[in-house]
């Protein structure tokens, strides 16, 4: 007969939360002793008897190993007790056999029950247990081999499909990661950026913001027609003898050295110059495949290390100004009255003859014409917008770029043609503006409201206080609004179909108004705009991520770096200084001696690329 008393006797073997334990003494309370030697009182039904005893120690309970096969045959299609069951495996039943059968039972792969009826389980349902732990102890095997490699700062080919959750925490994806957990990591994105470096499943300086803003990683793939189809398409505007044949003027697409979609060229012709611009509308119809993707995308997406196209680089290669050897534009012809003001705007589907410059080399060319007259024209409607209230603010900016794995950073110098351009591109979008509202043809304004307060600001920190007070401009559809830090009172963009959205519209907007079709409602434009918008939103933040990660890294690699800042804020322990090479804000501890535009010999002292920050200290 099996042992199963109501109240367990001094000396008997019982189970106490699962673990063996010998009986001490009985009362209202049983006293047992636990492994370890230590003592507990707890109630009779607390425990479950296992053999009467006697038990001198617990120490010696272990039973010899044994293969439960040949018991479980002997009971199958039968009922049993614990103790039948000890004599089958051990043949005996001791304290130790008593045990060793209890842990075969409540191990529960062959046997299942209570130690009063039990019976051996099916033979599927072994098999079928059997592998699934099997097959978690060879992933519980896994996992620690895993951990253990990680914390030697290394991961194998299998571990690939692991560590993507730490990667989707790192990119912002996600929000927990167990590895992390497991190896005592913070769960956070600066953590798993470091977890990852620090094995080499990311490189050293890997940037993750474009992926943790959600941008796109690619360019679109969407198929591009040739400019045969779209012709056939839209015969009206579409063949060449039916634009306005403007290759006989020299036209200059003047921009950056080594840019690769050239949107915009400029020439004059007597008293109007003309601005060109790429003529995307022409391959991008209004609900076609090609621009609701550039919907989507909203603008390019322009990093340091690679540029990815709101458009597929084939309506680049097609339309970019100066690609071929002639180029089909959309043409904006405007002449100034004597104040600077617009007077006459045309608005042409035309050809024209491009020669690419870059800054520099028209720089050089700035006193022959035709950049001459085009400069006279430029500053005679800068004057003019200046005089209508136009604020310039000239902070410290840089170009960031990665050339083969090298971080270059370059002043972007306010020379006479980035002036030039500057001023032909706003006098294009104002014409642009003026035509539209005049023919009713809707479209997005760019509006920006007066600041607070209105000033000139000289210095640095004055212009950065005053820039502070400046709201963001935002496009409005229907009647134009001033924008004030243009000095407008009525502007679109409309020169950079090829990198943003809503210059697209413009021109796909004037397309339809030029072919006698009907352009887009208001309401149509507003919903498209504030689509594009959030794919352009997102553009500028993993731009404006991405340079200050690769600004960091040149940091890092140049750790005895020093140079200067200037102030431009003062706080009432913190002083804000601007970096001017680097265009890099950073903070230091506030001295009494401190005034704005002070100039602060500064030294590297930090950076921490998973964090996106760096510190510095003031030398000497």
């Amino acid at each position: 007969m099996s042992f199963h008393q109501a109240t367990p006797r001094t000396g008997s073997l019982v189970v106490y939360k699962s673990r063996p334990a010998r009986v001490l003494a009985t009362a209202d309370k049983i006293e047992i002793e636990i492994e370890g030697g230590q003592t507990k009182r707890v109630r009779p039904k607390d425990v479950l008897p296992l053999h009467p005893g006697p038990v001198t120690s617990l120490s010696n309970l272990r039973p010899s190993e044994v293969d439960p096969q040949e018991a479980w045959e002997l009971l199958e299609g039968t009922e049993s007790d614990l103790k039948e069951l000890a004599e089958l495996l051990y043949g005996e039943h001791t304290p130790g056999a008593a045990w060793g059968a209890w842990e075969w039972l409540s191990e529960g792969l062959w046997f299942e029950g209570t130690t009063a009826v039990l019976r051996p389980r099916a033979a599927e349902a072994i098999e079928r247990d059997r592998a699934e732990r099997e097959a978690k102890a060879s992933a519980e095997r896994a996992w620690a081999e895993m951990l253990e490699r990680l914390r030697e700062g290394r991961f194998a080919d299998t571990d690939r499909e692991s560590l993507q959750e730490v990667e989707r925490l790192a990119t912002a994806q996600g929000e927990h990661s167990r590895i992390l957990k497991a190896l005592g990591y913070e769960e956070n994105p600066a953590s798993a950026y470091r977890l990852l470096v620090a094995v080499g499943y990311w490189e050293p300086e890997h940037n993750p913001y474009p992926v943790r803003v959600g941008a796109p990683q690619e360019d679109s793939a969407v198929p591009v027609p040739s400019l045969a189809v779209a012709a056939d398409a839209a015969p009206d505007v579409g063949r060449e003898s039916d634009r306005l044949d403007l290759t006989y003027l020299p036209a200059l697409a003047i921009d950056d050295e080594g840019n690769q979609d050239p949107d915009d060229a400029i020439s004059v012709d007597g008293e109007r110059v003309w601005v060109h611009v790429a003529d995307v509308a022409h391959l991008v119809a209004a609900d076609s495949e090609l621009e609701q993707e550039a919907r989507a995308r909203g603008a390019n997406l322009y990093l340091p290390e690679r540029t990815i196209h709101m458009l597929p680089p084939a309506v680049t290669e097609q339309l970019g100004l100066g690609l071929q050897e002639r180029s089909p534009a959309l043409s904006f012809g405007i002449t100034l009255d004597a104040e600077g003001a617009i007077a006459d705007v045309l608005v042409q589907p035309s050809l024209v003859r491009v020669q690419r410059l870059s800054y520099a080399e028209a720089d050089r060319r700035l006193e022959q014409p035709p950049l001459s007259e085009l400069a006279a024209v430029a500053e005679r409607y800068r004057a003019r917008r200046l005089a209508q209230g136009a604020t310039e603010i000239d902070l410290p900016e840089v170009s960031v770029r990665v050339q083969e794995g090298e971080v270059v950073i370059r002043p972007v110098e306010r020379s006479g043609a980035r002036a030039l351009v500057t001023e032909l591109m706003l006098m294009a979008g104002e014409a642009a503006a003026r035509y539209c509202q005049a023919r009713a043809i809707p479209i997005p304004y760019a509006t920006q409201p007066a600041p607070e307060r209105i000033e000139q600001p000289a210095g640095m920190a004055a212009m950065y206080a005053y820039r502070r007070l400046f709201k963001p401009s935002r496009s409005l559809v229907g009647e134009p609004s001033r924008h004030f830090g243009l000095g407008l009172d009525a502007y679109t963009r409309a020169t950079s179909p090829l990198r943003r959205y809503s210059d697209l519209l413009v021109h796909q907007q004037l397309r339809a108004h030029l072919q006698g079709a009907e352009p887009l409602t208001a309401e149509q434009v507003s919903r498209r705009i504030g689509e594009a918008e959030q794919g352009a939103m997102t553009a500028r933040r993993a731009e404006r991520q991405s340079n200050l990660h690769w600004k960091l890294v040149h940091l890092g690699r140049n750790p005895r770096w020093s140079g200067e800042g200037v102030v431009v804020e003062l706080q009432e322990r913190k002083a804000v200084l601007m970096i001017p090479p680097l265009a890099l804000e950073t903070r230091i501890r506030a001295k009494p001696d401190m005034a704005l535009d002070q100039r602060i010999p500064l030294a590297l002292a930090e950076v921490d690329l998973a964090q996106g920050e760096c510190q510095f200290r003031v030398r000497g």
